[in-house]
């Protein structure tokens, strides 16, 4: 785009004067109306019902599509799509812009797409295609047999099925081949071909009965989708022999692989049977392997291996004769964490502490893997536990948790009280054991826990880092802090329900609101007395500044008339309000303290001189917020149409004008609007009239230079102020598409025998005959419009159509090397057995003397699509540009014609290009396939 800084200056060049030019008004505010488009990789495009179209892809191609909205204000797009994989991403996510591009587009990919265009006034426009995307995986061969007695025990009959799958869309056909040969079923009683039943993705079984010498060869199955995309055919292929055999393996380890960390593993999967000769995977569940696998044939090697290698190891082999044959290796590493001991005094007598002539439990628990591989050993002052009257051991306590070893002293004596010592290890394991001591004497005491005084309550401010502290202040020995929270179903911040402390002391950083509420702190039951659990509770209270409504607000109003600025406090913590001061321009508003309510007001009568930006400071103890209120007497900004259908006119001199179009955003909110400012110094008057909220408002701007494009500013005025800007940009174009009754200024020839009809689909007579004519305007939207010549009844052969484009003065246009050259491009659809002829004139001269010079003719079928041609004129005065439809022999005869352009240079050429129906000089066309 070209920016210059003539920006409509020039008409100050032409007069002093601020010119008041009246401007038509009409209503503007329009609903969204939305169409698809596409211009991706599309293997083809066609209507499937009156309201959807299918969109046709090969997989791994671009698609591009384009919703194509118009409505005023200018709606906003949004693109969603349904029907497709739960994985898709793209199903859980909008996609805010005109234009989706997909590339390397995937079967998951495929599914409905809708477009929804909505800018607030009546129904959002929602529009859809569905999206079909087109594959062929290469398939599977697969060989099965079955050997069955026939007639007791005389002889065997042995039946092979040889099973073809593939996945495609659309469905596969499927070609069966012994060597080069095709078989047919209907000529060959040794063979049965059938679809099976229940069988994932597609499939055709050729069934060999009672095997016959002949049917050991090659075979192939070869499959093939309708020809849309041009994807390309595949096959595979299989060789039958009396030695074809499934896969047989065994492994060189047993089902179950224990080790140490640090180990090296090697697996093998031996093939023990199977022709061909079966190839051989390893995988892992779950997860992938690890990435310092090695895989050496059937062999697979992990280095050094740790805790993270764990895990069920699948070996595979197959040849595609029967099944796979499959075996896995559950790969365990040895691990010891988090060594426990509890102390449980004689549960019978409802017991706390330890007492002479009671019973007393010392467990002890670790975290292994394997864990009923664990040895657990207890001492008595270093010396080993063996079974006694008074002490019992117990491998596994089934009244613990699963793993855990417990020591049963019963009848407590004076002997019994010792240092206990609970060693844990894997027998002949490289894992270092794990040892933990517990000093048995009258002196353990039950704990007691406590909240520091002025902890029960910790306040912080958001953003801060807090501790709340429970802590253990008798008790011997002292367990750690579990701490979790109050509220059910409620997580602690890390993300997990319990979170232990051994000091008692919670760390929380970031404190954010949702932290606030009650945290549960509980002894553990574990490493100290097994007893009934002691808890205490701490609250968090979060404090943050006060969320205000609103954060900002644009107020316009009417001099002379009360503003009121209002700022509600919606939350606050603490609640309380330490102060509220109104600020103008930043500066203190000097007046009575305003009460420290929630929703303080201030209020004022709004002069020229006290347009400014206010704010209201409120606060708390945790801090200050702010609410800010631009405060002005200047109107809304004026909201541009974009869609002034044909804004652009050719004037003389190699000028055009513009059809400037706009609404104005709240007029009545300020003082009655006047004018407008088009750019800096131009002023648009509106000649009395008032703008009114969603009236269109339009100007014409003349005089503008082809083929420049303007920014244009457009500001709206009262009395008392001028608004700010808007700015778009306007840019000259020489295309036509038909899609206003204007029709660009083209117009019918008075002196033909019947006119051209501006049509689009759906003002199609639904009993037109199918076989003539376009469903669509040239970019396949049902919406678009054309110009077409209507063969049926009362038109005969022969019958004439012409319409005329606008006259183009070229007296002003010089060139040193002669006339200056112009392209002519246009679109034209020719389908139907009665096709006539379609001819394109330069018309020179006045009415009275018009002379038509033919440049262009193609008469009789064109095929059904729409197909592009141009050719240049150097035309040495003012031209017209003359379309002729001529009636064929009867009525399936229809000719049509889309986006016409006429522009200064000469027509781009393609070495490729079909110079078909040239009359003078080069002419170029195409097939275009929507």
């Amino acid at each position: 785009i070209f920016r210059t800084c003539l920006l409509l200056t020039y008409s100050l060049q032409k007069t002093k004067k601020q010119r008041n030019i009246r401007i038509e008004q009409r209503k503007g505010a329009s609903p969204a109306n939305a169409q698809i488009v596409h211009s991706g990789a599309a293997c083809n495009v066609k209507d499937e019902s009156i309201n959807e179209r299918i969109y046709t892809i090969k997989e791994g191609d671009t698609m591009v599509l384009q919703c194509i909205v118009k409505g005023h204000p200018r709606p906003q797009v949004r693109w969603t799509k349904t029907a497709g994989s739960a994985s898709d991403k793209f199903q859980e996510t909008s996609i805010y812009n005109e234009t989706l591009r997909i590339e390397g587009i995937q079967r998951v990919q495929g599914g409905r797409y809708y477009c929804k265009a909505d800018n607030g006034v009546g129904v959002a426009a929602i529009k859809s295609i569905r999206v079909d995307v087109q594959y062929l995986d290469t398939p599977v061969l697969t060989v099965h047999q079955t050997i069955s007695d026939v007639r007791g025990s005389y002889y065997q009959e042995k039946t092979v099925f040889l099973r073809c799958t593939v996945n495609s869309n659309p469905p596969a056909r499927f070609i069966w081949k012994r060597g080069n040969t095709l078989i047919e079923q209907s000529k060959d009683n040794g063979v049965d071909i059938y679809e099976p039943l229940y069988t994932q993705g597609e499939t055709k079984v050729l069934k060999l009965k009672n095997l016959r010498p002949k049917d050991f060869a090659d075979y192939t199955c070869q499959v093939s989708v309708r020809n849309v995309c041009n994807i390309e055919d595949k096959s595979v292929t299989f060789r039958l022999t009396n030695a074809t055999t499934p896969p047989i393996i065994k492994l060189s380890v047993d089902d179950t692989v224990v080790v140490d960390p640090g180990q090296d593993v090697v697996l093998t999967c031996e093939v023990t049977a199977g022709f061909p000769r079966p190839t051989v995977t390893w995988s892992r569940y779950p997860g992938p392997l690890p990435l310092s696998a090695q895989v050496r044939g059937p062999t697979l090697i992990l280095r050094a291996v740790t805790q993270a290698d764990a895990g069920f190891y699948n070996c595979t082999a197959f040849n595609n004769v029967g099944n796979p044959a499959r075996k896995n290796v559950n790969l365990v590493v040895r691990t010891m964490t988090n060594l426990t001991f509890q102390i449980t005094p004689d549960s019978n007598k409802d017991s706390e502490t330890i007492q002479i002539g009671r019973d007393l439990k010392l467990s002890c628990h670790v975290d292994a893997t394997p864990q009923d591989k664990v040895n657990y050993t207890w001492y008595k002052n270093g010396v080993p536990i063996f079974n006694s009257d008074n002490l019992i051991l117990l491998r596994s306590d089934p009244e613990m948790e699963p793993g855990t070893s417990s020591l049963d002293i019963v009848d407590i004596k004076f002997s019994d009280l010792a240092t206990y010592s609970c060693m844990v290890n894997f027998p002949g394991s490289r894992v270092p054991e794990l040892r933990v001591d517990v000093n048995i004497s009258q002196s353990i005491t039950p704990p007691v826990l406590s909240v520091p005084p002025g902890g029960q309550i910790v306040s912080i401010s958001e953003g801060g880092n807090a501790e709340l502290v429970c802590l253990v202040t008798e008790g011997k020995p002292r367990p750690p802090i579990l701490w979790s929270r109050t509220e059910k179903d409620l997580v602690m911040p890390s993300g997990i329900p319990v979170v232990e402390t051994p000091d008692g002391r919670l760390r929380l950083r970031n404190v954010s609101r949702d932290m606030m509420g009650g945290y549960r702190c509980q002894t553990a039951p574990y490493n100290g007395l097994n007893i009934k659990r002691r808890e205490a509770q701490v609250q968090l209270n979060v404090q943050y500044p006060p969320i205000l409504d609103p954060v900002f607000q644009d107020v316009r109003s009417r001099t002379s008339q009360t503003v009121t600025l209002k700022c509600t406090v919606q939350r606050a913590n603490p609640t309380r309000l330490t102060e509220i001061r109104w600020l103008r321009n930043g500066n203190f508003i000097r007046m009575s303290l305003p009460g420290l309510k929630e929703s303080p007001e201030l209020k004022f009568k709004l002069e020229p001189n006290n347009s400014d930006t206010y704010e209201c400071r409120v606060s708390n103890s945790a801090g200050t917020s702010t609410c800010t209120f631009n405060v002005s007497a200047k109107p809304y900004n004026a909201e541009f149409y974009f869609d002034t259908p044909n804004p652009v006119r050719i004037l003389k001199g190699n000028n055009y004008s513009y059809n400037l179009q706009w609404t104005q955003k709240d007029p009545q909110a300020t003082e009655r609007i006047v004018g407008y400012w088009l750019n800096v110094r131009k002023q648009v008057d509106l000649g009395g009239r008032e703008p009114e909220k969603g009236v269109l408002m339009s100007y014409t701007i003349p005089d503008l230079r082809i083929p420049l494009s303007y920014e244009v500013r457009l500001a709206p005025i009262t009395a008392y102020s001028t608004g700010d800007y808007v700015s778009r940009i306007i840019q000259y174009s020489e295309l036509c598409g038909f899609e206003d009754e204007r029709i660009c200024g083209f117009t019918q020839d008075r002196t033909d025998v019947f006119d051209w009809t501006r049509q689009n689909n759906l003002t199609q007579n639904p009993k037109r005959s199918t076989n003539t004519g376009p469903e669509t305007d040239r970019s396949g939207t049902k919406e678009g419009y054309y110009m077409y010549i209507e063969a049926s009844r009362p038109r005969a052969e022969g019958d004439k159509a012409r319409l005329l484009s606008p006259l183009f003065n070229v007296s002003s246009v010089k060139s040193p090397k002669g006339p200056v050259p112009y392209c002519v491009s246009f679109y034209y659809h020719m389908k139907g057995k009665h096709i006539g002829t379609l001819n394109v004139f330069l018309r020179m001269g006045s009415f009275a003397s018009a002379l038509d010079l033919l440049k262009w003719t193609k008469s009789g079928h064109q095929g059904p699509d729409w197909k592009r041609a141009d050719f240049d004129i150097s035309p040495s005065g003012p031209f017209q540009i003359v379309f002729e439809g001529i009636r064929g022999l009867n009525y399936e005869g229809d000719i049509a014609i889309d986006d016409v352009s006429i522009t200064i240079g000469k027509c781009k050429r393609e070495n490729n290009l079909d110079n078909a129906g040239k009359t003078g000089k080069s002419v170029k066309e195409w097939n275009y396939k929507i």
